[in-house]
């Protein structure tokens, strides 16, 4: 019987530590995501993206305050844009906002919302090997501070 417990104790132990990895990844893969927009580094989004990355999004109007859809953003797209910041040196301010949360795991695929300076995105993650990579991203923006 006491062999059974310490078998049982370890199963699940490394099922709580195998959740805790994956969290890890998402978030990693997320932070990725972000840092390679304000930094302008297209290769942290090469490790972060689905080449297949379907990214679109609404942007409010700050004089009618009504949003509007704006142009799909594919890989090569994000890659030029990370490498257009580089260029231009058009960086994220220090204190930008940087969040991610872990809206779920499981087996093979995730999602999270991510808050940057431009405003909030959802994503969809799949499992990639022992990647966790952004397939899909809604966005909405300008980010607006909540009080």
């Amino acid at each position: 019987m006491e062999k059974f417990i310490t078998l049982a104790l370890l199963i699940i132990g490394m099922a709580i530590g195998h959740s805790q990895t994956n969290k890890e990844l998402v978030e990693k893969a997320c932070y990725s995501y972000i840092e390679g927009f304000y930094e302008g580094d297209s290769a942290k989004l090469k490790a972060c993206l689905q080449p297949e990355l379907n990214k679109f999004g609404f942007w409010k109007n700050k004089d009618t305050g009504e949003y509007k859809q704006v142009d799909h953003m594919s890989f090569d797209q994000a890659l030029a844009y990370a490498e257009n910041v580089k260029a231009k040196k058009n960086f994220a301010k220090p204190d930008a906002p940087k969040q991610v949360e872990v809206l779920n795991i499981g087996n093979n695929i995730a999602a999270a919302k991510v808050t940057a300076w431009w405003g909030i995105d959802y994503m969809l993650l799949s499992k990639r090997g022992d990647k966790w990579m952004i397939e899909q991203v809604l966005w909405e923006g300008p980010y607006e501070e909540k009080s």
